[in-house]
């Protein structure tokens, strides 16, 4: 059973609900529909701990006291952002929409906010709203625009009791949690009040305080409370939450840190149980890093890149793949470089890739499937004389190369369809094949 057609069942059951939750709730599965033919988005890992070139989590990873690792706010002034330039190299890239850290766990906002000083406004000389000039270049060119927001914070002083990271030096040991809920709740009020439509909010940091209870866990973050604000705010605004667990009541995505749904080779996804309902998201990255780190050029190539993509839609799921930009604004030339090559294929195969859902054949050696309708297409990763693919009922009516359309060698017997794979440049990434079914 398709993804779109357990959509369009899940939609249809609202009709039994009130007519206010009908209009709530029949949004966000549209919302849900439009985001899973995505297929690709930008990650930008972007905050003043770009300035150290080290990653991220460079403030827990030193040990660096908050008070110190703060200071870094007062001279980050990137003088060659250009948001308008970024999305119009996203969306050559064929890119449907960008998440950004609009606040990472060191706690620093790079948005306009009442609620803390510690913002890219009132902390930095640069003063410019990066996160509303992304939003708008993002809305010009066609894209949606989804806001990273970490629950954590290694500064604040109502962020206790401490969780497993960030315990630098000096922290007090207990205080307000409530006073930090509500904290959340202003700057998410802000983040969907300030800058038009948001796609989405990707959460990013519950794993931090895990009761070993579910139920429990869910309380301590008030997540049923926070979700519900948000579909206030913008009813049709997903929500996905990278907690490494199965999905809570509420989430409309289901996110996979480093791995593709159903695997668990980076270590986040044991036990994580594939939704048959919710869109679905791998986010990944480039080289070893998520935020800008100066030493890491150790890039996936463009041809990596594109295969990576590929056995993503074979999982029927997204592919949101990052960049850390520099501490000047810029985007690091390894990326650009795999961007470019990543639209040039695109521009040929993102037919193959959009709007699509996973194959009937899960992934083998030689690749996997994706398909639309009675049209399926046979990505061929690595190359195999024959190809064996379940017809499912269905009658082959044409097999075809599909960039040149020139027919292929394929024979029909009982349900399955037996393709003989033609020869192709070594070189070629992914050698795509379209076969044609009639019920």
């Amino acid at each position: 059973m398709n993804r779109h057609f357990l959509i369009t069942v899940l939609a249809a059951l609202l009709l039994s609900l009130p007519v206010c939750a009908q209009v709530q709730d029949s949004s966000r599965f549209e919302a849900r529909e439009e985001f899973s033919k995505s297929r690709l988005g930008i990650f930008l890992h972007w905050g003043i701990y770009s300035m150290m070139g080290d990653g991220e989590w460079v403030m827990n990873i030193r040990n660096i006291p908050h008070d110190e690792y703060s200071r870094l706010a007062s001279g980050f002034y990137p003088s060659k952002f250009d948001a308008q330039q970024w999305v119009r190299l996203f969306k050559s890239a064929g890119a449907k929409y960008v998440t950004i850290t609009t606040r990472h766990h060191d706690g620093f906002s790079m948005f306009r906010t009442k609620a803390s000083p510690y913002n890219i406004m009132d902390a930095t000389p640069f003063k410019r709203d990066v996160i509303g000039e992304l939003a708008d270049a993002c809305r010009k060119e066609g894209l949606k625009i989804h806001f990273y927001y970490s629950q954590v914070d290694w500064g604040r002083e109502d962020y206790l009791p401490l969780g497993s990271s960030g315990q630098v030096g000096g922290r007090m040991k207990g205080g307000d949690w409530n006073s930090y809920l509500k904290f959340m709740d202003a700057q998410l009020t802000e983040l969907l009040t300030q800058y038009g439509p948001v796609g989405a909010i990707w959460f990013d940091g519950m794993w931090d305080k895990k009761p070993e209870d579910r139920e429990e866990w869910r309380k301590l973050w008030n997540i049923d409370n926070q979700y519900a604000l948000i579909h206030k705010l913008q009813p049709s605004c997903l929500i996905g939450s990278n907690h490494h667990t199965a999905p809570f009541p509420g989430e409309d995505i289901q996110i996979f840190e480093k791995d593709l749904p159903g695997e668990n080779l980076a270590g986040y996804s044991e036990g994580q149980t594939v939704s048959l309902s919710l869109p679905l998201e791998t986010c990944q990255t480039m080289n070893y890093s998520w935020g800008y780190r100066i030493t890491d050029n150790a890039y996936m190539t463009s041809d990596d890149l594109i295969r990576y993509l590929v056995k993503t839609a074979g999982k029927g799921a997204n592919l949101l793949i990052n960049i850390g930009p520099r501490p000047d604004g810029t985007l690091p030339d390894g990326a650009v470089e795999r961007l470019e090559a990543l639209g040039r294929w695109m521009d040929v195969y993102g037919a193959t890739i959009y709007d699509t859902d996973a194959g009937p054949v899960k992934e083998k050696e030689w690749g996997v499937t994706t398909g639309r309708g009675n049209t399926l297409f046979v990505h061929v990763l690595k190359h195999q004389p024959t190809i064996e693919i379940p017809a499912e009922e269905r009658k082959l009516v044409k097999a075809v190369e599909f960039a040149s359309g020139k027919k292929i060698q394929a024979k029909q017997k009982g349900d399955s369809v037996v393709i003989t794979v033609p020869q192709c440049d070594s070189t070629v990434a992914d050698n795509v094949l379209e076969l044609t079914f009639r019920k």
